[in-house]
């Protein structure tokens, strides 16, 4: 029997595939700097949720819009590469945990300096 579920395997497959279609086939200029960090697929493997970072503040919202309707060229282009009976529908999401985890950052060096500072 296999270590991990079914849902986790296709999310790890996933993941790979599509960032690189994001890199190699979409043509978009206005897409940034973007990072595929994770994917999420529900256990019916019916749905799939993208988790990106991106680079620049100002262009997130750009981004998630244009891979947002992208999405049925990313799905395809996902049909032709894995061999599934049916593909996930995708939706895109920012990661925040990237952002979050440079807020805790910060924070524990605040409270660092704070500690250097009373001793």
């Amino acid at each position: 029997m296999l270590p991990y579920k079914r849902s986790q395997r296709v999310s790890d497959l996933m993941r790979e595939e599509i960032s690189d279609i994001i890199f190699h086939k979409l043509k978009d200029p206005r897409i940034g700097f973007v990072t595929v960090t994770g994917v999420d697929v529900t256990d019916d493997l019916k749905m799939a949720f993208v988790y990106i970072s991106i680079l620049k503040e100002e262009e997130k919202k750009t981004t998630l819009d244009i891979l947002n309707s992208a999405k049925s060229f990313i799905r395809s282009d996902l049909a032709k590469r894995l061999r599934m009976r049916s593909i996930p529908a995708i939706e895109f999401r920012l990661d925040a945990s990237i952002e979050y985890g440079d807020k805790i950052e910060k924070l524990i060096k605040e409270i660092r300096k704070k500690d250097e500072g009373s001793s």
